[in-house]
């Protein structure tokens, strides 16, 4: 399964403070209200969290997920707070759950604990696990993250999900820009990160039989992507290590081991009595 820009917190990704008197907004609003009424929820954030509880049970039970952009940091918030209303009342009609911070289950997240949340609808950003702040003081000059190197023998999935022509990748902009590693689950696998900063791009671990991989950022090839910009032409970017890293996950799942038979005493005495000489 892979996901990109979705925002499972219920708050039509933060655009209210920018966008709520425009007509896409508004459009993408009534569409969620309706499509969560015809399911039987009484909001939007409801419904989007039980949509998170079903990927990540998904994932439990040996899916692969590969998200990235805001639907890295977003399912997670979803997760830990799932059934509490973290939505303030601009979203819903209803107040926000005043004690909300003390029900934040982070043992139900995919990556990330003990953040926390920014909800007020003016601003443009869900958590203190987003690093965007930081790149933007970097600017795209000094831009970049760095792919770890893995040991095929012994981390041959990581192996796999770092591959590429070059271990240094200019970075991007997203709504999810990067996360701050001091939010990332001890038991999550860094893939990438910004040299010399406690800043991560690119995440892999395990939940229950299955496995996910987080890469923030929007677009590798438009660093700075706004709303209502054209998409760039892949074709143009045949040999980009960003799209290479999206390539490596829709590629990974069709990794498979080959199932070596087993023989059983009786069957290895019979060979090898078959033996020259024997």
């Amino acid at each position: 399964m892979h996901l990109h820009h979705e925002d499972f917190t219920g708050q039509f990704g933060k655009f209210y403070g920018s966008f709520r008197n425009v007509q896409w907004y508004q459009d993408e609003v009534r569409i969620s209200e309706n499509m969560a009424n015809r399911l039987g929820f009484q909001s939007v954030w409801q419904m989007k969290h039980e949509v998170a509880e079903r990927i990540r049970q998904f994932v439990v039970n040996g899916g692969f997920l590969f998200a990235m952009c805001g639907a890295t940091e977003s399912i997670d918030i979803a997760l830990a707070a799932y059934g509490v209303n973290i939505v303030e009342s601009v979203y819903d009609g209803t107040p926000i759950d005043p004690n909300y911070m003390e029900k934040l289950d982070f043992t139900r997240t995919f990556a990330f604990e003990n953040f926390s949340l920014i909800t007020s609808p003016m601003i443009y950003a869900w958590s203190s696990i987003d690093a965007s702040d930081y790149v933007q003081l970097r600017g795209p000059e000094a831009d970049f993250f760095q792919l770890f190197s893995f040991s095929a023998k012994f981390d041959p999935v990581p192996t796999m999900l770092v591959q590429n022509h070059t271990n240094v990748v200019d970075g991007f902009m997203g709504q999810t820009t990067a996360f701050r590693k001091e939010y990332i689950k001890n038991s999550v696998i860094i893939l990438g990160q910004t040299p010399n900063t406690e800043i991560a791009k690119y995440i892999h671990g395990n939940v229950g039989m299955g496995t996910f991989t987080f890469l923030s950022g929007h677009d590798p090839e438009d660093y700075a992507h706004r709303v209502g910009d054209p998409s760039p032409v892949v074709a143009l970017h045949k040999n980009s290590p960003g799209y290479r890293l999206i390539l490596n996950n829709v590629l990974f799942p069709a990794a498979e081991k080959k199932e070596l038979k087993t023989f059983h005493i009786g069957e290895i005495n019979e060979l090898y009595s078959k033996l020259p000489g024997r």
